[in-house]
């Protein structure tokens, strides 16, 4: 029973890295026609609104304490700038290069863990988190030279989802999952929708909202489609299976986004990005190893502290 619930996070896991690039490649399409505040908003409406009948049939609880209202209002504030700097930077930059970069988030979480809960972390994964930075600098190098400063956006992406997961982590077990995402795409659509409201007609280019003609209804819906597709997969994969023997996989959301962007818009990450990527992943997958050895540790010493 135990094996089977495993495989079948393994196999969520899995949809989760295959479907993740979609929502990229949707919003890609969608920049260019549409300014990227307006792609940013139309993500939580309609993850909003797919992820509302989910929770309804789940029967989920819908009450909220202050202290959780604050910390996911603040939780969809770091998702909305994180969506608004990736969804900017893929606008101009290959899907896989700046998804490369965001891959420094586990560094990054890392150490403001570290400062900010006090994580204890040694030498050998702070030396990966630093080769972990080299292989991001290998990918930005190429990329500041072709797209300018804004090769950077992904690296703030990556920054504001460490920031995210933290206030996840701080969230605790109170909030089920499915309602963290409701409640983020709710929060999320309240703080973006006035902003491109009052940006209407301003002329401001990435924000001053557009009607959608033909398909770009369909890359803005996709948008959010797969977000709430893929998103749900991760939900339930973490509970089948543990997020150790999940981890590891992530990394396989690389090799479908250069499927995806190569099979749609016919681009394919160089030399030095690949180098960059080798060094990100194996600087990742060592901080796992070190994570779960870590944590066998601790385990095994638990019965003696006691």
């Amino acid at each position: 029973m135990a094996r089977d619930k495993t495989l079948t996070g393994i196999a969520l896991m899995l949809v989760f890295c295959l479907l993740a690039p979609l929502l990229d490649a949707s919003a890609k399409l969608a920049t260019d026609a549409i300014p990227v505040g307006q792609i940013t908003t139309a993500r939580f409406l309609v993850q909003g609104a797919l992820m509302l009948p989910v929770a309804l049939l789940l029967r989920l609880g819908f009450g909220l304490n202050r202290r959780a209202a604050g910390l996911l209002a603040l939780r969809a504030l770091c998702l909305i700038a994180s969506t608004y700097a990736f969804v900017a930077g893929t606008k101009v930059m290959p899907i896989a290069d700046a998804l490369a970069i965001v891959f420094v988030e586990p560094f990054i979480l890392l150490i403001l863990g570290h400062f900010l809960f006090k994580n204890a972390i040694g030498p050998r994964r702070i030396a990966a988190a630093v080769v972990g930075f080299a292989g991001v600098l290998l990918v930005i190098q190429p990329s500041l030279t072709l797209y300018g400063t804004v090769a950077l956006y992904p690296l703030a992406t990556a920054f504001l989802f460490a920031f995210y997961m933290l206030i996840t982590q701080s969230l605790g077990p109170g909030t089920h999952p499915v309602m963290q995402q409701l409640y983020t795409s709710i929060f999320g659509g309240l703080i973006c929708l006035p902003v491109i409201l009052l940006a209407d007609g301003s002329g401001l280019a990435e924000l001053d909202p557009v009607w959608p003609q033909g398909l770009f209804w369909l890359w803005l819906f996709g948008v959010g489609f797969w977000a709430a597709v893929s998103h749900m997969s991760m939900t339930f994969a973490l509970k089948y299976a543990p997020a150790s023997t999940l981890a590891p996989l992530h990394y396989l959301e690389l090799i479908a986004a250069v499927a995806v962007g190569y099979l749609i818009f016919g681009t394919f990450p160089n030399l030095l990005t690949w180098a960059g990527i080798v060094v990100i992943v194996g600087s990742g997958l060592y901080v796992i190893h070190r994570e779960r050895v870590t944590g066998q540790k601790a385990r095994a010493a638990l019965p003696a502290e006691i």
